[in-house]
């Protein structure tokens, strides 16, 4: 028996050892070019070119994260890309936490089928929509300003809906009846209770969407003309030419450009996990 019971911890050591030594490669493997952007953010232009290649260079150049100051005006884009982004976290946060809970909580005529037909937008290609979003915006006269980047994200998204519905499902009914017999309203259960339990989803859906309005390219170059009106990824090509590419100073501007992203995501670690993980109890 002592036998049997040994045998199986050290299968499971085994299998852990395996577990922990894949993960390790898998981690090498998506950490390198992070690790190559940080390397060749601090190299001449000679040593980005030179061959054999030089994985860590002979002298760290930090003059070129100042250079990438000096030559375009960088906080003003992180100001513009911060509050594109922020506009867009809180109409996402708002709109879709009210949808998903009427989808949710409440019983209505049809819900189910909304529901279906609501995620059934998930399918069109954004590419489909891109032209005559550009038209609808140009005839309101939203073209070179902020105003189609954030007023279409005021309104619930298929994703981040169907994210938090799955959330308030997996919620007991039971704090909704004891706060009824309380006398709340259906407003009052899903601010004062429903609300402050999905704090993990809602934390996921920040984090999705800072993702998505930081690295969004295609809308700013679509919609913005006044460079002033620029975002941070519009400024990274600023470094990029026909003939030359100052690839040591776009790594030193793209590592600048990942520290929010890495920095929200190791803040909302946790949450990001929590919240996906409870979506899943209920469907």
């Amino acid at each position: 028996m002592k036998r049997e019971i040994s045998s199986a911890k050290r299968k499971k050591q085994i299998v852990s050892i395996l577990l922990f030594i894949v993960l390790a490669l898998g981690s090498f493997v998506f950490l390198f070019p992070f690790f190559w952007m940080i390397s060749t953010s601090l190299k001449t232009d000679s040593e980005v070119w030179s061959y054999p290649i030089k994985w860590i260079p002979s002298k760290l150049i930090w003059k070129n994260y100042i250079e990438i100051f000096n030559i375009l005006p960088f906080w003003r884009y992180f100001f513009n890309t911060f509050f594109i982004t922020f506009c867009r976290i809180t109409g996402q946060v708002i709109s879709c936490s009210i949808v998903a809970y009427t989808f949710a909580r409440l019983k209505f005529p049809g819900r189910n089928v909304l529901f279906i037909l609501m995620l059934s937008t998930m399918m069109i290609p954004g590419v489909v929509t891109l032209i005559p979003s550009f038209v609808f915006f140009s005839k309101l006269n939203w073209v070179n300003t902020w105003l189609p980047l954030i007023v279409p994200m005021m309104f619930a998204t298929p994703f981040n809906t169907f994210l938090l519905r799955q959330f308030y499902m997996a919620l007991p009914k039971e704090l909704d009846e004891a706060a009824k017999l309380d006398g709340c309203s259906i407003w009052g259960i899903f601010i004062r209770i429903l609300l402050p339990l999905t704090k993990p989803a809602i934390a996921a859906i920040v984090v999705f969407e800072f993702m998505a309005g930081w690295n969004d390219f295609m809308g700013p170059l679509l919609y913005l003309v006044d460079d002033k009106l620029y975002t941070v990824s519009l400024a990274l090509s600023f470094f990029q030419g026909k003939n030359h590419t100052d690839w040591q100073l776009l790594m030193a501007a793209s590592t600048v450009a990942s520290i929010p992203l890495l920095a929200l995501f190791a803040i909302a670690q946790k949450y990001i996990i929590g919240g996906i993980t409870m979506t899943g109890i209920k469907g």
